[in-house]
């Protein structure tokens, strides 16, 4: 008896997969996110209790629980923690950039940040592409460091897919962001010390150049009250660049296997930044839910932070090596410089 005919190829054998892949339903989210949430919960505890980052302990956790990740119930809540969660929480950093707060920092300083800002992503593209690492990664280290570290990285990885930069790529940023903004939140206020900077122009340096927003708010609250409050203006103005970044990424690094005349002017969470920050601008949100947004951003993007350690391949990891700290190394040392010589020259 002859066997049965086998059925035509379908698009998942041209990849190697004999079957299409299974489709994923609301059910199957729930073990990945209970685990992924559970971390965060763990990472939290261990920043408050050690005076550690936060992005920097749930990347650690995460990475600690990677044995989690051949487990494939896991799989689809730990894909949906570390890509929808994050898309939504991009969206409620909205909730902490005003029009009011970029206008107030004045047409020279504004100018200059967003110059800097520029400045640094190109530094990251053209170190990368230098070291062969290519501009996707460029990218994304050079946008992590120019605009606001772990959340912009998250933002731009999305942007750009996991065939450019992978997990482990992301994860190698996420650590290299994480000790810059450790280390320049002690010695960047020394360096503005020994320059003799004023308050203001102080103030321009640590929120101009260090990567977090946690770190760039406390080295400027550590040099002077003054100092502190005009860095969470630079910092967060510089926040509200990564709307426009991740659309400029997204038109020049369309997604593999598309057509650019086919994808959105703007991606669904970029829109949403843009709408919740001019919702933020009409002073119309009361105070609580704007902090309870903030919050609820920052919960996810750590949840995001964990799943995205936990999804890592640490065999890659490995294998990737020190080198590609390399380029966050060169676009933290020219956001610096080119931070204090606006400052020196520009601001008074």
């Amino acid at each position: 008896m002859d066997a049965p005919p086998r059925p035509l190829p379908v698009a998942a054998d041209l990849y190697g997969d004999i079957q299409p892949p299974k489709e994923e339903r609301w059910r199957d989210y729930p073990p990945g996110l209970v685990v992924a949430v559970l971390a965060s919960f763990a990472s939290a505890y261990l920043a408050e209790h050690y005076g550690a980052p936060l992005t920097l302990m749930a990347l650690l956790v995460g990475l600690a629980l990677n044995f989690l990740n051949g487990d494939k119930r896991l799989g689809p809540g730990l894909a949906f923690a570390s890509r929808t969660l994050l898309r939504i929480g991009i969206v409620l950093v909205g909730a902490r950039v005003t029009l009011a707060q970029v206008v107030g920092l004045g047409p020279v300083a504004l100018v200059a940040v967003i110059v800097i800002t520029a400045a640094t992503m190109l530094a990251g593209v053209l170190a990368a592409e230098r070291l062969g690492f290519g501009r996707a990664f460029g990218a994304l280290a050079g946008g992590a460091v120019a605009i606001c570290g772990a959340s912009a990285a998250l933002a731009l990885a999305t942007v750009l897919g996991e065939k450019r930069v992978s997990q482990a790529q992301l994860a190698l940023v996420l650590v290299g962001i994480a000790a810059w903004s450790a280390a320049a939140m002690v010695a960047y206020p020394a360096i503005c010390h020994h320059l003799g900077f004023a308050d203001k122009q102080a103030g321009f340096v640590l929120g101009a150049a260090i990567h977090d927003v946690a770190q760039s708010l406390g080295a400027g609250y550590a040099f002077s009250p003054a100092a502190g409050q005009n860095a969470a203006i630079v910092k967060l103005t510089r926040v509200a660049l990564l709307a426009p970044a991740l659309a400029i990424v997204a038109r020049l690094f369309p997604q593999q296997g598309e057509q650019t005349a086919k994808q959105p002017i703007l991606p669904w969470y970029v829109a949403g930044f843009f709408v919740l920050a001019a919702i933020n601008s009409t002073g119309m949100v009361p105070a609580k839910i704007g902090e309870g947004a903030t919050d609820l951003a920052t919960a996810m993007l750590v949840c995001a932070v964990t799943a995205t350690g936990i999804r890592s391949p640490m065999a890659s990891l490995l294998e990737t090596g020190p080198k590609p700290l390399l380029t966050i190394s060169i676009a933290s040392v020219v956001a610096l410089v080119l931070s204090c010589a606006t400052a020196a020259f520009l601001i008074r």
